[in-house]
């Protein structure tokens, strides 16, 4: 069984999945990331820092670490985009700003080849490890809806029952804004918020399918997952990358280490 099919098996047994967030066109420390363990790498087309091409290079450092696998949260619930991400060689798709059960099935119907949907046929890349028959391809490939829009939230049931759909992922930065926060992460609407992530994973529990968030932190996901959440997504590359240059010009300005041997890199 490839990793791919693996996987996808996984998310749809509701089994506990982790992933990390990739927005920056650096594909030496995509699959460096890639190889660190875990089970995928979501590359970020819709906010992230890259192109096509920027995208297409992350997919295959992911592939070149062995070991993760690849998704995309694409630009937009278009059969394009869709399209385009699976063709070069994503395992799933993440769509964002779905509002209803009809977007759900849209997004579906993007992802999947006739009889199941309207994917047009052409596995450039894709074909290497999904597929390329269509049959597998649908099998295997995972489509899931981002709940983050006031009407998201209150269709989530609906969205969850959609046919063919595997799972919904919170966007907590604009469901926070979703639920009347003035910035993300507002602590005026901490309750809200929260009583929004239980209507998510119990809607996603009674119709069987997987409940994703993504958090900024390891504890965090740790926490969403023992709350219920079946798949967390664990910070991102640029926000480590950052958080990593503070914390070692702190060290350094701090005065001198009172351990290690102060050899190395």
């Amino acid at each position: 069984m490839s990793r791919h099919t693996e996987l996808a098996a996984r998310i749809r047994a509701r089994e506990r999945v982790l992933g990390y967030w990739i927005t920056l066109d650096s594909p030496v420390s995509t699959e460096r990331i890639a190889r660190s363990g875990y089970d995928y790498l979501a590359l970020d087309a819709q906010h992230g820092l890259f192109s096509y091409e920027g995208m297409l290079r992350g997919i295959t450092a992911v592939d070149a670490g062995g070991a993760a696998v690849a998704w995309v949260r694409v630009e937009a619930n278009d059969p394009t985009y869709i399209g385009k991400a699976l063709d070069a060689g994503a395992g799933g798709v993440i769509v964002p700003l779905v509002d209803d059960a009809a977007q759900a099935a849209a997004a579906v119907a993007s992802a999947k080849y006739p009889p199941l949907g309207r994917r047009s046929y052409g596995p450039m890349r894709s074909g290497l490890r999904v597929g390329p028959k269509p049959a597998d391809s649908n099998a295997t490939t995972l489509v899931l809806a981002m709940i983050e829009t006031p009407e998201g939230l209150a269709n989530v049931a609906e969205i969850c029952a959609t046919p063919g759909l595997d799972g919904v992922y919170v966007g907590p930065s604009d469901l926070c804004i979703a639920v009347g926060g003035a910035f993300p992460n507002d602590p005026a609407v901490a309750e809200e918020f929260e009583a929004a992530l239980v209507t998510v994973r119990e809607a996603a529990a009674a119709a069987g399918v997987a409940a994703g968030i993504h958090t900024m932190a390891g504890a965090h996901a740790a926490q969403r997952l023992a709350e219920g959440y079946t798949f967390a997504t664990v910070s991102a590359d640029l926000t480590h990358l950052e958080q990593a240059a503070k914390d070692h010009l702190a060290a350094a300005t701090a005065g001198p280490a009172t351990t290690g041997d102060g050899t190395g890199y």
